[in-house]
């Protein structure tokens, strides 16, 4: 028997989202009040990122260790172990194959991806916020280095 009655599991797959999740929530709050401003849920890219800036063409995405499969020889045993295998391996497979697509059509059309795992973002937010304002730096000077070149260099 499982860890919960076909009930319980229906209550709290009913609670689950696919927009607007708490560590989604959380991330873009720490980028807003640091001033950046952001689409979220883009429907127009490939995969329908979390968190886009256009300008910059990143995209960004709030992953949860379970339905995105992280570690994911570790997960598909205790899925294979566990309740309704035949459904839950297939799904969450086909979820990452699917993100892996997505992020294959946004990086040939221009885009930089980045992914954060849901207790990456509880756990190091700082750090999550840090790694994209760095990316954005980077982005901006090779921006700027593809219009103005890199003469700038010799000022220094």
């Amino acid at each position: 028997m499982g860890r919960y009655t076909d009930e319980q599991t229906h209550r709290i797959m009913s609670a689950v989202h696919s927009k607007d999740t708490d560590i989604e929530v959380r991330l873009r709050k720490a980028l807003w009040q640091k001033g950046y401003r952001y689409r979220k849920n883009v429907k127009k890219l490939p995969g329908k990122p979390d968190i886009v800036f256009m300008k910059y063409k990143l995209a960004i995405f709030c992953d949860a260790e379970f339905w995105h499969g992280k570690d994911w020889d570790i997960l598909k045993a205790k899925l294979l172990k566990g309740k309704n295998p035949e459904y839950w391996v297939p799904k969450i497979q086909r979820t990452r194959e699917r993100d892996a697509e997505a992020e294959r059509e946004l990086q040939l059309m221009g885009w930089t991806v980045l992914r954060f795992w849901r207790e990456e973002i509880l756990k190091n937010l700082e750090q999550c916020v840090q790694t994209i304002e760095d990316t954005l730096f980077e982005i901006h000077l090779d921006c700027y280095e593809s219009e103005y070149g890199n003469d700038y260099e010799d000022d220094l």
